[in-house]
């Protein structure tokens, strides 16, 4: 008779516990996601400066780019008695409400090009070292709480519905204020850094991590743990099609208000309510997909149906600005494969991962993820930047009515980075994904000697607490 480990299970309660660090996640860093690019190219007016944005992003990269690995790892060795992930999220939450308070009180031109230099490349490198440290390790804590899939599969949902309402929020407070007055959207950002930080503890005071893991488990040495990291074949397709991820995902964000002040000339909340409301709704449906398609195959539909409505944006938004609106419906749509199901590719590769070294390594593989992956993030406002200076865009202050007669170049350029490119990228990651070898009936037979292994795991660390207490 094959034996197998219960896997945890939650309640709806203990769910909504969860999704709250995603929620309060989701509220600071959409805010900051949106509102970054304007930010630099039409608030303080660099896009006039764009080598100045270019040289922030390239210190961005290399003061961040080794902390996602570096903690990751420090993560996995961690033999804390709180523990080895919740720890690092409960005491870097306000610190992370601190730094993105204070992105948004950079001096502007009128101080000197180099104060908004300094200030932006020091708030904006703290920011993300505190925001990596923090969903690095909610990241590891969601395959490693339960080695049941569809659980997995709940959890990811809830903390998903949840990020997209604190996305919502994260598009609606800036926009209430930013063309209104600078020090209403100022005071905004302060009750966002305080709420959005204060929702992440909440979490780490309602799970607790499972010993099992950090008592049994003899952690692989920094050489040796980059290594195993590298040799998954699984993983390196995975983050590939991930940096594409990544790139959508930090370029559509900010997509929505240059859309609505320079294209439709609407409110940027009209925006959202087409994209979101599809969201919402798809990420419900989304266990049913992946029962019948697998987490892949289902990913690579929703990637395919939200890289087409966004290249067709960009042709039809010439035609009849309406079409804008039904395009960005489609693609809400297809938006929910990579919010749901890029998470449940990496707890796959992991437990896979775990077959071949005997150990737990989720923060390793989301360092290592991070690390690549990051370089997507910098581009995405890079790839702006020179597109608007090259084709002399207007830029206008926070607080005041954008510049609508702007050079019929710029309003191309808005229209490519906002909806052609991202949907580009969606289109590659999800032809990098025919390429991961975790398929769906693999992953059975997988799962099946995963589940056997964590028998004998747990069973080896009940053996070692009863030996040590006699």
């Amino acid at each position: 008779m094959e034996t197998t480990l219960k896997a945890p299970k939650f309640s709806l309660k203990e769910r909504a516990y969860w999704a709250s660090a995603s929620f309060g996640g989701a509220l600071i860093n959409g805010i900051y996601a949106a509102l970054i690019n304007i930010f630099y190219n039409d608030y303080l007016g660099l896009s006039s400066e764009g080598i100045i944005v270019f040289y922030i992003q390239i210190i961005f990269l290399l003061v961040n780019a080794f902390n996602d690995p570096i903690f990751g790892i420090l993560s996995d060795r961690s033999r804390a008695r709180k523990g080895r992930r919740i720890p690092f999220m409960r005491y870097t939450a306000p610190f992370l409400g601190l730094t993105f308070i204070l992105i948004w009180f950079s001096p502007d031109l009128s101080s000197g090009v180099w104060a908004v230099f300094i200030w932006m490349v020091i708030t904006t490198c703290l920011y993300d070292t505190a925001y990596t440290i923090i969903f690095l390790v909610y990241s590891a804590l969601l395959p490693e709480i339960t080695e049941d899939e569809p659980e997995r599969n709940r959890l990811k949902i809830f903390a998903s519905f949840f990020n997209l309402i604190g996305m919502i929020l994260g598009f609606i407070i800036p926009d209430l204020f930013r063309n209104v007055s600078r020090p209403l959207l100022l005071i905004s950002m302060i009750v966002v850094g305080v709420i959005g930080s204060g929702a992440i503890i909440l979490t780490t005071y309602k799970f607790k991590e499972r010993p099992e893991f950090t008592k049994v488990d003899e952690p692989l040495g920094l050489v040796e743990a980059l290594k195993y990291t590298f040799k998954s074949k699984s993983f390196l397709y995975l983050i590939t099609a991930n940096f594409m991820v990544i790139f959508f995902q930090s370029s559509i964000l900010s997509a929505v208000f240059w859309l609505a002040d320079y294209i439709v000339q609407q409110s940027s909340i009209i925006l959202l309510v087409f994209i979101f409301i599809p969201l919402l709704i798809g990420i419900w449906f989304t266990p049913k997909l992946a029962k019948k398609w697998g987490v892949v195959k289902s990913n690579q539909i929703l990637l395919v149906v939200g890289g087409v409505s966004l290249i067709a944006l960009f042709f039809l938004s010439y035609v009849m600005v309406e079409f804008v609106y039904i395009c960005l419906t489609i693609a809400g749509i297809g938006f929910v494969g990579p919010l749901i199901f890029n998470d449940l590719l990496f707890a796959q590769t992991i437990d896979e991962d775990e077959l071949k070294t005997g150990v737990r390594r989720e923060a390793a593989f989301f360092g290592i993820n991070a690390l690549v992956t990051k370089p997507a993030q910098s581009i995405a406002i890079i790839i702006p930047t020179v597109l608007l200076n090259l084709t002399g865009f207007i830029p206008h202050a926070a607080g005041t009515p954008p510049v609508l007669e702007q050079p019929i170049q710029a309003y191309a350029a808005i229209r490519l980075f906002t909806a052609f490119i991202p949907g580009l990228a969606l289109l590659l990651a999800a032809l990098i994904l025919q390429f991961y070898p975790i398929k769906f009936s693999f992953y059975i037979s997988l799962k099946k000697q995963y589940d056997n292994s964590h028998y004998i795991h747990t069973f080896s660390y009940i053996l070692d607490c009863f030996f040590s207490c006699r």
